[in-house]
């Protein structure tokens, strides 16, 4: 009937084209005809009315769903529907333009999409899209969008503490890109922008030979003042904890989940480069792309955004490389190499450092101890050990770092000490109830947890924990499985033991032990054996559609 103009009553008119309608089916689904036609407007009565601020590729397109209930919402027509769905106030359209929005969100469009959401007042869009460019930073930085934004919304991406990023120098770079795509114009915002650049938190390499170097920054006092801050923070990393501010601080991006790596060991005759990654959500493991080495009883630890691997033995001889790993290139890149070769060793983080104690260097278990600072690139050497400890396993709990059991070459250790950085030396505690070398070692609400291992006769099952405050060590229940050579990692509330060996072979498997109801649980096996492996904990985003974008996803 409409088409062929049977007894309509109302003629839209957008510009030079005319539209033919029926009122009843315009008011029966727009709340805003509702009222033009039902209210006291003088459209009441009219039979030709205006519509201004609209497309008429818009109208036709919502007029035929008006009588149809149906549309088809492509990337030619959204951006006129979802304005004029606004306008016109069909909600289902309105919703559906900014749902098809959502899903065709890209770092090279983001942007866009979340300036056209706040200009016509989608709320929903707005903070999904924002949330999106955060989140994906690192490629949005790069994006012609980005050097287009204007100075309140480069402002607002860089300040926030949720920005997704592997190294502070991806924003550094950003705003010098975006200053310097219209100098002229935006040079005097370049000491508004920098005070929300983490300076502190860039590697010295690229504070010497990029930061230090760059003109616009020696042009302006105040972001000279950044750059001493900077390199104060660097040339004092016993201090840093007095030098605390906004810009030292890590950025925490939302919607980052544990994963849980798998790194290196070995099976059989076979010493691995494969890695693999599990997602304690799904229940998921994948496969991560291979390290630069072979590596079993190495050190693995999460650091900010990276991964790092120490030490271990390739097959042939024990080594001092190390390398780590990006989560959002899947890509592995060289580290400064330890002062020492080690493998077999404990290895742990504190205040943004890396420590490693003992091990083994091809000759003699080592009492010595070293860290490593990776915002300068620089391995010194710390306190030694009181004890020669290889196969042991380090953690940190409340400040303190403690070495755990392991091997002097002689005697199994059940032997505990403890190293406060602040005081600058070891001490023993109360040793372990058992001898434990090869043995997981994590922490997990104040306590300390010894978990499996050999005393030199068998592979053991059973567990124990330190009470920080009382100095004392009590049982927990056993594994499921016996493990030596395996390792511990904490989320949340649970403790995971990754792989080892049993006593006889290689394993896969891994269990969760729970401290609340102090029971272990099996988990999702690995994909490979891995005895003598090296395992940490790294908040990720997204882990998994990266893999799939460089085909490692299995």
């Amino acid at each position: 009937m409409r088409h062929h103009g049977q007894l309509c009553d109302v003629i839209l008119k957008i510009g030079l084209e005319k539209f033919r309608a029926h009122k009843v089916v315009l008011a029966s689904v727009s709340a805003y005809f509702f009222a033009m036609f039902n209210g006291e407007m003088k459209e009441q009565t009219q039979t030709e009315i205006a519509i201004y601020d609209m497309d008429p590729t818009a109208m036709d397109l919502l007029l035929d769903y008006a009588y149809t209930g149906q549309l088809t919402i492509t990337a030619d027509n959204v951006n006129v529907l979802l304005p004029a769905s606004s306008m016109l106030q069909l909600q289902e359209v309105r919703e559906a333009c900014w749902r098809f929005l959502l899903k065709q969100l890209h770092p090279t469009n983001c942007l866009g999409i979340r300036s056209f959401a706040d200009t016509h007042s989608c709320k929903e869009l707005h903070l999904k899209s924002h949330a999106y460019a955060l989140q994906n930073f690192q490629q949005v930085v790069n994006t012609e969008e980005f050097l287009l934004l204007p100075f309140e919304q480069v402002q607002e991406l860089i300040s926030n503490s949720q920005l997704n990023i592997s190294s502070e120098e991806d924003v550094f770079t950003g705003v010098l890109n975006w200053v310097k795509h219209n100098l002229l114009e935006r040079e005097k915002y370049i000491s508004q922008l920098m005070v929300h650049v983490r300076l502190p938190l860039v590697n010295r390499e690229f504070l010497i030979n990029k930061v230090d170097n760059e003109r616009l920054l020696k042009d302006h006092s105040e972001c000279r003042e950044l750059l001493i801050e900077a390199m104060r923070y660097h040339l004092s990393p016993e201090q840093r904890c007095c030098l605390s501010n906004t810009r030292t601080t890590d950025r925490k991006p939302k919607g980052a989940n544990p994963y849980i790596y798998a790194i290196g060991g070995s099976s059989l005759f076979a010493i691995h480069t494969e890695c693999e990654v599990y997602n304690p959500k799904t229940d998921l493991w994948h496969n991560i792309a291979p390290m630069q080495w072979r590596r079993s009883r190495t050190g693995v630890v999460g650091l900010r955004r990276l991964l790092y691997v120490v030490g271990g033995y390739d097959g042939a001889t024990d080594l001092a490389s190390a390398e780590c790993y990006n989560p959002l290139t899947n890509t592995w890149s060289n580290v400064t190499p330890m002062g020492t070769k080690r493998s077999s060793l404990g290895v742990c983080t504190f205040d943004g450092l890396i420590y490693v104690c003992g091990g083994y260097d091809g000759a003699s278990c080592l009492t010595s101890v070293e860290r490593l600072d990776p915002l300068t690139g620089i391995w010194s050497s710390c306190p030694a050990m009181n004890t020669r400890r290889r196969y042991c396993r380090s953690a940190v709990v409340e400040n303190a770092i403690y070495a755990v059991g392991g091997f002097d070459s002689t005697t199994y250790q059940a032997s505990v000490e403890k190293f406060d950085p602040r005081e600058g030396k070891w001490q023993s505690i109360p040793s372990m109830s058992m001898r434990r070398s090869s043995c997981g070692v994590g922490a997990l609400d104040g306590y300390l947890y010894c978990i499996g291992g050999g005393d030199g006769t068998v592979c053991m099952s059973s567990g124990e924990r330190l009470d920080i405050r009382r100095m004392a060590w009590e049982p927990i229940s056993n594994m499921n499985s016996r493990r030596a050579t395996h390792d511990v990692v904490s989320i949340r509330d649970y403790l995971f033991a990754v792989g080892g060996t049993d006593g006889s072979s290689s394993v896969t498997t891994m269990e969760a032990y729970e401290a609340k109801s102090n029971k272990w649980i099996s988990v999702k096996s690995m994909s490979y054996r891995r005895g003598s492996i090296g395992a940490a904990v790294l908040d990720c985003i997204n882990l998994e559609q990266v893999l799939k974008q460089t085909r490692i996803l299995s």
